[in-house]
């Protein structure tokens, strides 16, 4: 039976991953606490009063700023606090100040240096998450695919590459790509998988060395025509979920 393997959130757009021991998934909505703030750089549009999809490029993003993976950066949810390392002195800020937030931006514009496209601002909206896709999904990879995509590059490809919440193990390779609009139990909750990943360059970083050293999204191209790997799901019965709960199709 297909298990989860890992469960991870993303805080901040483009940073560091945050690695989870448990989940409460949400009818309709991403995992809780998932892509709540992103780091604008330039003026992007966004409406904090009318959140809507904006283009990942707006935002500091490892498509664009491979730099960002040098960072490790921790948030704490009960108190707001964002802690970056590997940009000087260690630094802790509040992210709900906006002394906090005046702060970060001054501490990432130094760090971004030639890749800013103008200010530096920290984002955030009630129950806005700056997914990729403007939906309330759950994203999932299979960890046999990111084998096998492996095996055909020549060396292994670290899943994180990918940035998706749930991982899975269990699978054929590549299967995950036929699962769009079945229906499964996770845990307590219950999905309906709808969509499948494209992928961009921002696979091609490598998360411990900040290197693009592989080039994902060419081959897939080239040995299947897409740039697939990786599903969404819709929540459409809330529960709890954690790494070993089986995922059971309807």
């Amino acid at each position: 039976m297909p298990e989860i393997a890992s469960l991870y959130r993303y805080p901040v757009k483009g940073f560091s991953p945050e690695p989870l021991d448990a989940a409460e998934l949400a009818v309709s909505r991403p995992i809780a606490g998932d892509r709540i703030y992103a780091i604008e750089n330039g003026p992007s549009g966004f409406d904090p009063a009318a959140p809507a999809l904006q283009p990942k490029v707006k935002f500091l993003c490892l498509m664009k700023n491979a730099r960002l993976a040098r960072l490790h950066t921790t948030f704490d949810h009960e108190s707001g606090r964002w802690t970056i390392e590997g940009a000087g002195a260690p630094f802790t800020a509040d992210l709900s100040t906006e002394a906090g937030q005046a702060a970060t931006e001054a501490l990432l514009s130094d760090f971004m240096a030639e890749e800013r496209r103008g200010p530096l601002k920290v984002l955030s909206a009630p129950g806005h998450s700056f997914s990729d896709v403007g939906k309330p999904y759950v994203s999932f990879i299979n960890l046999a695919s990111v084998a096998a995509l492996g095996e055909l590059i020549g060396q292994p490809v670290d899943p994180l590459r990918f940035r998706a919440n749930i991982y899975l193990d269990g699978l054929d390779p590549w299967a995950d790509l036929d699962l769009v609009g079945r229906a499964a139990r996770l845990g307590e909750a219950e999905l309906v998988f709808v969509k499948r990943t494209r992928r961009c360059v921002a696979t091609n970083v490598d998360p411990v060395t900040a290197e693009r050293d592989l080039d994902i999204p060419g081959t897939l191209q080239r040995a299947f025509d897409h740039m697939d790997c990786g599903i969404y799901a819709e929540i459409t019965r809330a529960g709890a979920v954690r790494p070993g709960d089986g995922l059971v199709f309807a």
